[in-house]
């Protein structure tokens, strides 16, 4: 990135490279559409264009770009909310892997979802972008300790959300029955 500050574009090539999948892969994580998906990673890079001047290399070049990005992210919700407001409609892509589908990660999805939201994001930088406590903690903006004990919180909170089977409406409705039987 300090050789692309300083005018290179090859350097940005090689960190549009290296850095475009995981990118695209932390917004489809946490929205459905993937055209969305992929607008706000371009939207992402643009705005590292817009910023080459303004880049200090006070934290590693990756903690920068997740910082963008769920900055990007946030800004896309509340708009997406903003717009839901008038239109009369929650935003189907508002909360990561509701998406229906055949796939095995279903209830890891659905329970990603019932996790508080900031927990969500803490775990989710974690184990998906594999971002270390302090780089969570310069991208949320919260103290370290604060990131561990989330961590903590929602990786529990999640294990219990997947020990519980869902029940499902069909068999809740034929234990009633075989209650009246």
């Amino acid at each position: 990135m300090a050789a692309f500050a300083r005018g290179s574009a090859d350097a940005f090539d090689a960190l549009f490279l290296r850095y475009r999948q995981p990118i695209y892969g932390f917004f489809c994580r946490r929205i459905v559409d993937r055209s969305h998906a992929e607008e706000l990673a371009q939207e992402t890079f643009l705005a590292i264009l817009c910023a080459r001047n303004r880049y200090e290399a006070t934290a590693l070049f990756r903690t920068w770009l997740y910082a963008i990005a769920l900055r990007i992210l946030q800004s896309y919700r509340r708009k997406a909310a903003f717009r839901g407001m008038f239109s009369g409609t929650l935003p189907a892509d508002e909360e990561p892997g509701t998406r229906p589908g055949i796939d095995a990660g279903i209830a890891l999805r659905e329970a990603l979802s019932k996790l508080d939201r900031i927990e969500r994001e803490i775990l989710m930088l974690r184990e998906f972008e594999q971002l270390s406590y302090a780089e969570i903690a310069v991208v949320l903006g919260i103290p370290v300790n604060t990131v561990r004990s989330r961590l903590f919180r929602a990786r529990g909170a999640l294990r219990d959300l997947l020990a519980t089977p869902a029940a499902t409406p069909g068999a809740q409705a034929l234990s009633k029955r075989e209650e009246h039987a």
